[in-house]
């Protein structure tokens, strides 16, 4: 249904529009008793070899969804009746913003792909941790990504990330560093070892001195070299991570079927989808073989069917992350990725 119906009628509208009335009809919909168990019925697949133990919780099944979607955890319980494993929320900075100038998300139809500059737009650590707060399924696990805002300069970006973390460390099961996300000036800057060396650790030292310490990953571009791969992996040691991210959005175009002026029309921007598939599957597979499989990845990329999923998996992921490929196949795409893992 809605291959044939829904998703003919959302691409009619703009792309951020048709997010903001997906998630505002979603909401009203919770609100119809029996509405949440219906979508349990059709979507969520449970069975006990789904299971995943990773960084010392407990996943009810491997499919989660990707930051980025739900920013503002304004919709944790809804998606938890989708049938998610998990659900990462934000990228959450310190402060409100209300990101780049719209339009600043477009569908790439023919490639099964999106470009945003959407630029970090969020309601703020306090409004996100009063929703976390507040809601109903405390069995789902939740990822808070964290970032920092966008006037604060990158020599103080520790600050933001340690104040976002401080807001959320009672809200979340684990957390992400996003310092790859393309839209906010200078970010990607802090992937260099030595600015974020110091960023992890002072997270890091902040949360080893909580009495429940949580899990602290690092979200990672997939338009890194081996050698910055490498050097990834030893920060994460040396900072003591529980696990990787990968990926984040490319800055490339290539080998789009999309005309090169409509997407130049677009202007610049971090692409998603099915185009981004191969790639990210070869820095999973990478950073899995030179970790030896020490390191927990959560694997995210261009997830359009089971198939890709299941790919994902056997190069190295313990987890996958949906976002792009949810957008294009709907909620049924997360039951058939965990049929096919029984």
């Amino acid at each position: 249904m809605y291959k044939s119906v829904v998703k003919p009628l959302l691409f009619k509208l703009d792309a951020e529009r048709a997010h903001h009335f997906v998630f505002d009809n979603l909401k009203r919909a919770a609100r119809v008793p029996g509405a949440a168990a219906t979508l349990r019925g059709l979507y969520d697949y449970q069975h006990p070899s789904l299971e995943r133990e990773v960084f010392g919780l407990k996943f009810r099944n491997p499919v989660g969804l990707a930051a980025g979607l739900d920013k503002n955890a304004v919709l944790t319980d809804e998606l938890a009746s989708l049938g998610f494993g998990f659900v990462e929320i934000g990228t959450v900075t310190p402060r409100p913003q209300p990101g780049n100038p719209a339009p600043r998300l477009f569908r790439l139809p023919q490639d099964e792909a999106l470009l945003n500059r959407m630029g970090f737009n969020n309601d703020g650590a306090a409004a996100v941790a009063a929703r976390l707060r507040a809601r109903h399924n405390r069995q789902l696990i939740i990822g808070g990504n964290i970032g920092k805002n966008k006037d604060t300069p990158n020599e103080q970006a520790g600050d933001d990330y340690v104040a976002a973390f401080e807001a959320l460390a009672e809200v979340v099961d684990y957390f992400v560093v996003n310092v790859s996300s393309p839209n906010t000036p200078g970010l990607r800057e802090l992937q260099d070892k030595k600015p974020l060396i110091s960023l992890l650790q002072q997270v890091q030292a902040r949360n080893q001195a909580r009495n429940q310490p949580r899990p602290l990953l690092l979200k990672i571009a997939p338009d890194l070299t081996d050698a910055q791969l490498d050097d990834i992996l030893e920060i994460a040691r040396e900072t003591q991570l529980s696990g990787l991210v990968a990926t984040n959005t490319t800055i490339s175009r290539a080998g789009l079927a999309t005309p090169a002026g409509q997407v130049a029309s677009y202007g610049a921007g971090g692409l998603s989808g099915r185009p981004l598939r191969a790639r990210a599957t070869e820095v999973i597979a990478y950073l899995h073989r030179r970790s030896q499989g020490a390191l927990p990845i959560i694997g995210a990329g261009g997830i359009h069917s089971a198939a890709d999923a299941l790919e994902k998996l056997a190069a190295g992921a313990t987890l996958v992350q949906l976002y792009t490929g949810f957008v294009y196949e709907g909620p049924a795409l997360i039951k058939q990725i965990n049929q096919a893992l029984t």
